[in-house]
């Protein structure tokens, strides 16, 4: 597991944030032809098919290609919709998670402990 400091996770928010972006817009895609693809799968053994079948796997590879980038680089995605991440990070020798999701600005603010997860989120500025 890669740990990251809160600069280095800061400095990496400019080449993330476009892949989170994207992430979002496919998942958005395939969320509206989910319904299509499981009636396509259901006639599968009858030659199957579906309008816009191509559009709906490329949208899965392509969310797969960005999470895989963001996973080899350290980040952890949480929520494809809301561009949730976090950056794990050693704090007093103990791994907390940097918490962040698109539209947050352009700086990290927030972390948590394991456990709690996003509602138990604190400010960098206050306990960190």
């Amino acid at each position: 597991m890669k740990l990251f400091t809160v600069a280095e996770a800061n400095d990496l928010l400019i080449d993330i944030r476009p892949k989170l972006e994207k992430i979002r817009e496919h998942y958005a895609g395939t969320q509206r032809l989910r319904e299509s693809a499981k009636a396509a799968a259901k006639r599968s053994e009858f030659g199957g098919g579906m309008e816009s079948g191509t559009n709906y796997v490329k949208s899965l590879y392509e969310i797969g290609k960005l999470t895989t980038e963001l996973t080899e680089l350290g980040v952890q995605l949480k929520d494809y919709t809301r561009g949730l991440i976090d950056f794990p990070c050693l704090r007093d020798g103990q791994i907390i998670l940097l918490c962040w999701q698109l539209g947050e600005g352009e700086r990290i603010e927030w972390w948590h402990e394991i456990e709690t997860g996003l509602a138990g989120r604190k400010s960098l500025d206050f306990g960190f």
